[in-house]
Parts: structure tokens; sequence; C-alpha cells
């Protein structure tokens, strides 16, 4: 084999493992170096049609730059799956990047930071020479007779046409005759972040505008009728069919029936209404962000740009009013950067919550315990005379409902171990979800347990009551749900005195159960409902 062979050979071959470098950990694979990419022809071919003249430098430098940024979106996209199961945004995640580098700061000490950064730089320029040198190895390879040269043209020409259709059949927008072998991977990252940057701008446009003329943004005294502490509880997955599917509503009607006379007992009020959710089966965060920001957050592309607009959420709001501002998130086991930009002051994920029982499958630790710890790091242990503003999420009716847990004394909950026996029982979820009926009964369940825990602490707390405002974050999946409505109960538990005000302004009904004709309100009402309803002097707007 010629010199010139084995350089043609090793430039190819740069060129394609840059073409087929994987976005994803699960990717990370032997097999995808079989992946042929329908790219890399073309660009073989095209680099020997134009050659290495004033055009075929201008060419390949475009190419290289191309490349090199599609390379380094990848990188990010592969980072961003390995530490928050997401891929990278392009617009919205750069408001990220500081606030990544100061958790690396914090885990390995800024020289280690430092040279983690230089070696990430270095590696770019690392690639950008490689590539530099791979386009001009095939561009000097251009053959010296104009048929040559033209009939390499053509098929540049045909081989980028049909990469370009197999990135549009793939991505939905038209249809191929015929499935060709491979996969244009890397045009396919780049229109893909092409599209979500633009849709993100747009987004963020309409996000800022919204930001700019927020009534609440330069408001004061805000919130000033709550004399209490405030918790925002979300109930995943918990939604309109607890009261409208047979299946589901004999026992979760039941449940709050019980738990409306209880707590009335106790001199309790309560009123509940209805919800749309802007997402189903899945993507919780995407509700958080709805009903804190108050605008509709339906989409992975929304949810970044209103990350990175300036839009205050209500738990900034609160805490300009003189709340401490809390998140309880059991579920969240990995880093959450996102946090530092929706106005929470104190954050409790999973690992600092003290749960030293077994998880329950992905679900980390039962509701019940999480409501104890909350109090115990965060209520009973107030550092100061300000209210808290918390937003808790539970887990325990997250799929896959097995094993559901049961309640249990508060008194003995101690570390969570109380529970490990609870969540080694039963079959596990791929023995149970081979039969659908047994899914829907072990949600039935799941949501009943987490029924039980918010009323049971509300019942707890009766004596000097918070301000707690319950809502599912949506519906289950269809199959489980059998009903493809986005609606969500909410329920407002507390004193009259700030129950009965919500539920005047809001349309609620009194207890537990709203009517079946209830008005469904939009969850992005919610954010200015509760400023509205609780500032004294709030400004105008629809309620």
């Amino acid at each position: 084999m010629t010199r010139t062979a084995l350089r043609l050979g090793l430039a190819a071959l740069i060129l394609y493992l840059v073409l087929v470098q994987p976005n994803h950990p699960d990717a990370m694979t032997w097999g995808a170096l079989a992946a042929f990419p329908l790219e890399w022809p073309a660009v073989l071919l095209g680099l020997m049609a134009v050659g290495d003249g004033r055009a075929g430098r201008a060419l390949r430098a475009g190419l290289v730059a191309l490349l090199l940024l599609i390379a380094v979106l990848k990188a990010a996209d592969y980072a961003m799956f390995t530490a928050l199961a997401r891929g990278f945004n392009p617009v919205a995640d750069l408001a990220l990047v500081e606030a990544g580098m100061r958790l690396l700061t914090g885990a390995i000490g800024p020289a280690l930071t430092v040279l983690a950064a230089a070696a990430a730089l270095l590696a770019v320029a690392a690639a950008a020479a490689a590539l530099w040198w791979a386009t001009g190895v095939w561009a000097a390879a251009r053959p010296g007779r104009a048929v040559l040269r033209a009939g390499a043209a053509v098929a540049a020409i045909a081989a980028a046409g049909v990469a370009t259709a197999e990135v549009g059949d793939t991505m939905g927008r038209w249809d191929l005759p015929a499935q060709p072998p491979g996969a244009a991977f890397t045009a396919r990252v780049g229109l893909e972040r092409l599209l979500m940057a633009q849709a993100t701008l747009a987004d963020l446009r309409a996000f800022e505008a919204a930001a700019a003329t927020d009534p609440f943004a330069g408001g004061a005294g805000l919130l000033d009728a709550i004399d209490r502490d405030v918790i925002v509880v979300f109930v995943e997955s918990y939604g309109r069919t607890s009261l409208d599917t047979p299946l589901f509503a004999d026992l979760h009607r039941a449940t709050l029936a019980a738990g409306e006379a209880d707590l009335a007992a106790r001199g309790l009020a309560m009123a509940s209404g209805l919800l749309a959710s802007p997402t189903r089966g899945g993507q919780s965060w995407l509700a958080h962000s709805t009903f804190a920001n108050g605008l509709w957050v339906d989409g992975q592309t929304r949810y970044g740009a209103v990350l990175a607009s300036n839009r205050q959420t209500l738990y900034h709001l609160a805490a300009r009013a003189g709340f401490h501002t809390a998140a309880v998130m059991p579920q969240i086991t990995l880093d959450w950067p996102e946090s530092s930009v929706m106005g929470f002051e104190t954050i409790l994920a999973a690992a600092d919550l003290g749960y030293a029982g077994r998880n329950f499958n992905w679900v980390t630790m039962p509701d019940q315990f999480t409501f104890a710890a909350m109090d115990r790091l965060l209520r009973d242990a107030r550092p100061d005379d300000r209210p808290y503003f918390i937003q808790l999420a539970t887990g325990s009716s997250h799929a896959p409902w097995v094993p559901v847990p049961e309640m249990v004394d508060w008194d003995v909950l101690g570390d969570g171990r109380v529970f490990d026996a609870m969540a080694a029982a039963g079959d596990p979820p791929d023995v149970v979800w081979r039969d659908r009926d047994r899914v829907r009964a072990q949600y039935r369940l799941a949501i009943d347990y987490a029924l039980q825990v918010v009323l049971s602490y509300a019942a707890r707390h009766a004596d000097d009551p918070p301000l707690m405002i319950v809502l599912g974050d949506h519906q289950a999946a269809g199959f489980v749900a059998l009903d493809d409505r986005p609606d969500v109960p909410i329920h407002v538990i507390g004193p009259a005195h700030l129950v009965d005000r919500a539920a005047a302004d809001w349309g609620l009904a009194p207890g537990l159960i709203p009517p079946a004709d209830a008005t469904v309100v939009p969850m992005d009402r919610m954010r200015d409902r509760i400023l509205q309803s609780f500032t004294t002097a709030a400004p105008g707007g629809e309620g």
C-alpha cells in the first residue's frame, strides 16, 4: 500500500469517526462504528471535486467549522444526557455553563477545574487541526481529468441528496421511496439543534416580553395577606381520572371524603377545582415550571426558554415578600443546575433528606418520609422568623408503582429503615408490567397512598396549619389513566380566612371533591391568581 493510500485512509477514518461520534451514553458502544454515515461519501467526493485551490480551501474552512461545531454539540449532548438525562439546548443551556463550572470547582477544586477546561479547549483545537489535515488530504486527491472531476462532483451531489433526504425522512418531513442503509447522524444532530435554537429563541423573545410587562415584577407588599407557611404540593401522576374513572374513583373519592370529614372536624377549611396541565404521562418539570412562572411551558424548548428568560417565578416573588423559599425534591438524584434560576433559597434533594432505607425501585423514598424530612429540616429547624414558601414534589405515585408503601406512625419513621420490608415486598416491576391490569391496580394504590399522606400531614398540623396548595402534576400515561384529558385536581387546605379567599377568587368548590362540571383552568393562571388573591393591593388582571 502506497504512502498516499495510507494518508487517504487515515484522513477518511478521521472524518468517519467525527461523523459517527455518539451523542448519547447508550450509543457509546463498538456498534457505533458500524453505523455508516451517509454524509461521509458526500464529504470525500465533494473535497475531491473542488480540490485544494482557493475555492477548495474556503470549502474546507467552512466544512471544518461545521463538523467541529456539530462535534462539540454532540459532546455537549453526551455530557447533558450523562448528568441530567436530557439533550443540550444551545440557547437555554448556555446559562448553565457558569453553574456547571461552579459545581465542578466545588467537586474537584479550582486548579483541576482550570486544567479540565484547558484540556477541553486543547481537545477542540486538536480536533480542528485533525479535520483540517484530513480535508486537505482528500482535496489534494483531486483527479487530473475533467471528466473524473465532473463525475466526483455528480457523485458528491447525489450522496448529499440521499443524506439530506434521509435526514428529512427520519425527522418526519418527507418520505424516501426506499430506506437506504446507514443513517445521517451528523446532519440530523445539526439540524435538530438549529431547529431547537430557532424555537427556543422565539419562545425566549415571548417570555422576555412577558417578563418586561409583568405587573408583579416591581410591585411591593406581595403576599401580605398570608400569615404562615405555604406548602405547594405536587402529587405525582394525580389526574382527573381519580375523580371520574370508576376503577380509581371508588377508592380515591372515598379517601378524599374521609379526609374531608376528618379535616373539617379539626377546624380546617378546604376548597377544590380542576386545572389543565401542560403535560401528560410524564415530564413533571413542565407542570412545575408552568405553575411557578405563570407561562405555558409544554415542551423542552419552552422550558429552556423560560429558564433563560428574566421571568420572576412565584418563588422569586415570595422571597421578595419575605418568605424563605425552598424546594423539597426527593426524586432529584443528579445535579440540578437549573434550580439556580428558579427562586429557591434552599433546595433539599434526595441525598439531603436523610433517608437510609431501601429505595422503592425508581422511587427514592416514601412520601411520608419526605413530608417528615421537610418538617425536620425546614419547618421545625427554622433558622429565623421568616415563614416558608415551599414546593414539595411527591414520588411514591411515580411509575412503576411497585411496591407501594403503607402509612406508619409518624413518630416511628426514624431514618426510614422502617419501610425496608415494604420495599422488598411483592413482585418486581418486570413481572407486574407484563399485565396492564396489574399496572393499573398498582397505580390505584400508589395514588391512594399519596393522598393519605397529604391528608394525614394536614391533620397532623391542624392546630397551627400551613396554607397547603395541593395539585396533580399530570395524568398518568393513557393506558394507565384510561383518560386522555390533561386535567388535574387542585385542593387548597388551611385556615378558613385564607382558603375562603382563594375559593372566592378562583371559583373553587367547598371540600376536597370538585364537581364534575367545574371549570378547568389552565395551570399557567395559578401564579398570578395566588399573587392577586393574597396581596392586599394587588395589580389588576384576570384572576
